[in-house]
């Protein structure tokens, strides 16, 4: 299983874990549509892994950055908070 995280970031005391999702145009939707169920499941294990590995017990977050990059122009968007983890 290939678990990765594309951005760690800190803002104050909260670490944040970055889903960063490029398209090169609308047809199939906007980047962070791209940012499935599935594929959050897997930003959360990795995260949870890369906490247990750093021993660290601090707030934590998930956002989404979409990128557009269509009509020789790049829309940027940052999706803070974008998902949360679901308890089983």
């Amino acid at each position: 299983m290939h678990l990765e995280i594309d951005i760690i970031a800190k803002i104050g005391d909260i670490l944040v874990f970055v889903e960063v999702k490029t398209r090169l145009n609308e047809e199939h939707g906007d980047p962070e549509d791209g940012v499935t169920l599935k594929k959050q499941r897997l930003i959360i294990k990795a995260a949870n892994y890369y906490l247990e590995e750093k021993d660290l017990d601090v707030e934590s977050r998930f956002d989404i950055v979409s990128v557009l990059r269509e009509n020789n122009k790049t829309i940027v968007k940052h999706l803070p908070d974008a998902f949360y983890p679901i308890a089983k």
